[in-house]
């Protein structure tokens, strides 16, 4: 078993609201993944990444990825399974480019009520947290696509959306003229989320040599899971997603998982803290 590290990304500026970037330092100040080792799953935390004072929003959600990216790789290449919490989804970026650089082809599911995959020209409010999807495919900002490996991270076939249902037209038009397969929460309910994860999973392990899962909480259902940065109804549930998992952490491709854009502000009677720590007991023992 790889050891767990516990890489905090207290990334904010990427979004309009900035509370999220608290969200690592929350869970790690109150022990809210204790309980992993009560289940036997032993971790470390390695630091909280934050964004340089002064800087103004690009560069420093540039910069923050770029030393997430570093640190991500050297956990990868030390043998260990990287947990990047954020913090707002633009630390994907940096998360997924440092992964990329330890496998020759990366395959991502992206779990996410959000497509993420606007450029500043199609945005409708220029929040970067609306673009690491389309910058990790290589379009947008050349100050975020140009983070090591530059250019393109993923190739079209290698991606999965799942838990799809708030987007704006632009994003989709790219996401469809590449060819990204998408599993909007309509298909999801007709057919089943193990179904679905199932296949995507073999969608994004055919060609790839490596892969990873980065699941942006407001893909869960706000009834359930209140502290997340843009909460969309008619989600996920913690359960399904846990169940549909179960068994993934035994594929030595797996390099990586993500969870992204707790708002602890939000969070009634921390559900979504605990939420955190059930899906790492369930994704990454």
């Amino acid at each position: 078993m790889r050891n767990i590290v516990i890489i905090g990304a207290a990334s904010g500026y990427g979004a309009s609201n900035p509370a999220c970037q608290d969200g690592p330092e929350v869970l790690r100040s109150f022990d809210f993944l204790e309980q992993l080792e009560e289940s036997g799953i032993f971790y470390r935390w390695n630091g909280i990444l934050h964004h340089e004072e002064g800087e103004d929003r690009l560069p420093a959600v540039a910069n923050t990825c770029s030393r997430l990216a570093d640190r991500t790789e050297a956990a990868i290449r030390g043998g260990d399974f990287p947990i990047v919490v954020g913090g707002d989804h633009s630390c994907a970026i940096g998360t997924w480019a440092g992964a990329r650089r330890t496998t020759e082809r990366l395959g991502l599911l992206w779990i996410d009520a959000h497509m993420d995959s606007h450029t500043f020209e199609t945005s409708h409010s220029h929040a970067i947290h609306g673009m690491p999807l389309a910058c990790l495919l290589g379009y947008g900002s050349a100050a975020l696509t140009k983070i090591p490996p530059s250019g393109a991270k993923l190739l079209p076939g290698d991606v999965c959306l799942i838990g799809t249902r708030s987007y704006e037209k632009e994003e989709k038009e790219l996401l469809d003229r590449l060819g990204v397969r998408i599993y909007y929460m309509g298909e999801i309910r007709q057919r089943g989320l193990g179904t679905c994860i199932s296949e995507a999973l073999s969608i994004v392990t055919k060609s790839t040599t490596g892969f990873g899962v980065s699941i942006d909480l407001d893909a869960f259902d706000p009834m359930e899971e209140p502290g997340v940065g843009s909460p969309v109804p008619d989600g996920l549930f913690r359960n399904e997603i846990a169940e549909a998992f179960t068994g993934i952490a035994e594929n030595p491709d797996f390099l990586a998982l993500e969870i992204v854009e707790y708002n602890p502000y939000l969070d009634r009677k921390f559900a979504t803290a605990h939420a955190i720590s059930d899906l790492i007991e369930a994704i990454a023992a």
